[in-house]
């Protein structure tokens, strides 16, 4: 065992990403032999995260991830950013499905709001769901690993094609259109920057997950309508990624102090201070 311990210390990446992978794709073959109802696992890199840590970090592992779970004193402006930006997108999506190609306008009134609440609620608390089943391992660890050594562009191009790839079970079960995977490398991006934005804090990006995942079904939209947001909605992120990089060149660089991961020895991660 101590073995095994050394080796996942000076390895934790490669740790998180194989039994990320392992954890959350092996019912795919059982899936398409029908002795299993699911092909896919979207706990699989918080479960990952957790046992990496505990394996190679400890207590103060766990403590640092945590500390990324509450981090909340970002920052007014960033809690309008992490609900605000998923919301606009596809606001902007569907008003383009409506005028431009003729979607029936959503009737916002028929709604239900209360039912909807319910369900982000649950989206915050349930690890099945991507937002608590994907963050605190793809942002929370990994991506505070990745800027060790190297830029947030660079971390965020390492971490974006596997994120997508991850995805694949669900492309190939029909329960993502395939342009999917070309969008999750464009959001992955937009996740790096929020997270370093906001000091290292993988609860902004969970917000953000779960206002992005609202899905808009909410509208109404059906058949060949839903099949063009997948497309409008993408070609937004797209363009979002592509003015993040050009923009806001500085976020790339360098990432802050307290979203870069500490030594797996006993060094705890910075707490972050936002300005004002």
């Amino acid at each position: 065992m101590s073995a095994i311990n050394e080796w996942t210390r000076r390895n934790r990446l490669i740790a998180f990403f194989a039994l990320t992978f392992l954890l959350s794709w092996w019912p795919w073959p059982f899936y398409a032999l029908g002795a299993v109802p699911t092909a896919f696992f979207a706990c699989g890199p918080l479960v990952a995260a957790l046992v990496v840590i505990g394996v190679a970090e400890g207590r103060h592992g766990y403590r640092d991830l945590g500390a990324r779970m509450i981090r909340w004193r970002v920052g007014w402006v960033w809690w309008c950013v992490a609900i605000g930006t998923p919301l606009a997108v596809m606001a902007l999506a569907a008003t383009a499905n409506v005028t431009v190609w003729g979607a029936p306008a959503p009737v916002l009134a028929d709604v239900s709001w209360g039912a909807l609440a319910v369900a982000l609620a649950v989206r915050f608390v349930n690890p099945l769901d991507g937002p608590l089943g994907e963050e605190p391992g793809w942002r929370g660890y990994a991506l505070p690993l990745l800027q060790v050594d190297r830029t947030p562009l660079a971390a965020g191009l390492v971490l974006a094609p596997a994120v997508a790839l991850w995805h694949l079970p669900l492309v190939a079960t029909g329960q993502l259109a395939p342009i999917a995977l070309v969008v999750t490398v464009a959001i992955t991006l937009v996740y790096v920057w929020l997270f370093n934005r906001t000091g290292g804090s993988a609860l902004m990006t969970m917000v953000f997950h779960i206002a992005q995942g609202t899905g808009y079904a909410v509208f109404g939209f059906g058949g060949a309508d839903a099949a063009r947001m997948d497309w409008l909605t993408g070609a937004l992120w797209c363009a979002l990624a592509i003015a993040l990089i050009g923009l806001d060149r500085a976020a790339w660089r360098r990432a802050p102090t307290s979203a870069v991961a500490a030594s797996p020895a006993k060094t705890p991660i910075p707490v972050y201070h936002p300005e004002g």
